[in-house]
């Protein structure tokens, strides 16, 4: 059941998000082992204004950037698996968005069980109960 959040720099595109929402998720759960159907995602857009690095906004670097959270419940993925991750999504980001600076990141939120959940139930009682 991952979450992820990813924020864009830029305006609203609806364009883009028809292509990276499918492709993102896809790649998450092929990778990452999930379920599409328990896979949310939340997007957001930044104005390149609102969003610095090294103090300076987008706008004065002149490019784009974002930032991928992927939550998951702890010790479901291995290392392997997430560094395999943060390169395909990097990669995938980089070809739709374009531009990137070199900071836009990957996080893989590793949550414990007893944390993390859905429908009023943490993964770690689905798990004892399954």
């Amino acid at each position: 059941m991952p979450g992820i959040t990813l924020k864009i720099s830029g305006e609203r595109n609806p364009e883009l998000v028809r292509q990276l929402v499918p492709q993102l998720t896809a790649l998450t759960c092929e990778v990452l082992e999930k379920r599409p159907e328990q896979t949310l995602l939340i997007l957001d857009f930044v104005p390149h204004e609102q969003w610095f690095i090294h103090n300076r906004s987008l706008v004065e670097h002149g490019r784009n950037a974002f930032r991928l959270e992927v939550t998951v419940t702890d010790e479901t993925n291995t290392k392997a698996q997430k560094a395999r991750f943060h390169r395909e999504a990097y990669v995938l980001l980089a070809e739709l968005i374009g531009n990137l600076h070199p900071h836009s990141n990957v996080h893989i939120i590793d949550c414990r069980a007893s944390a993390y959940g859905y429908e009023g139930v943490t993964q770690e009682y689905r798990y004892q109960h399954a």
